[in-house]
């Protein structure tokens, strides 16, 4: 449990950094863990996407486009779990529809 805590501390450290490439690392992280602590992802998803959702509409353009790319990736993982924060998400991703960026708006 000490182990768990510690990780969802660096995620949501990394997730809420002041440099991009910082932020980019939460993501990366985040998608480590739905892949392979999907449990502790469900168990901590307010807590978690109320950082994630941030990135979905950074204003670094890498970091919102490797943010949505990661949300379509974990969506299936997470199902039932994503619920909760379900419309935190959709006004994160609604955001993004009026993108200039082709690759943001097509995330």
């Amino acid at each position: 449990a000490v182990e768990e805590m510690e990780l969802l501390q660096k995620l949501y450290h990394l997730l809420d950094a002041k440099g991009f490439q910082t932020r980019m690392e939460g993501v990366e992280l985040l998608q480590d863990l739905c892949k392979t602590s999907p449990q502790l992802i469900s168990t901590n998803i307010a807590q978690i996407f109320d950082y994630f959702v941030l990135r979905i509409s950074d204003s670094h353009k890498k970091v919102k486009q490797r943010a949505l790319d990661v949300l379509a990736e974990i969506t299936g993982a997470l199902k039932d779990a994503l619920n909760p924060v379900i419309i935190g998400l959709v006004e994160g991703i609604t955001k993004n529809m009026n993108s200039k960026d082709p690759r943001v708006r097509g995330a």
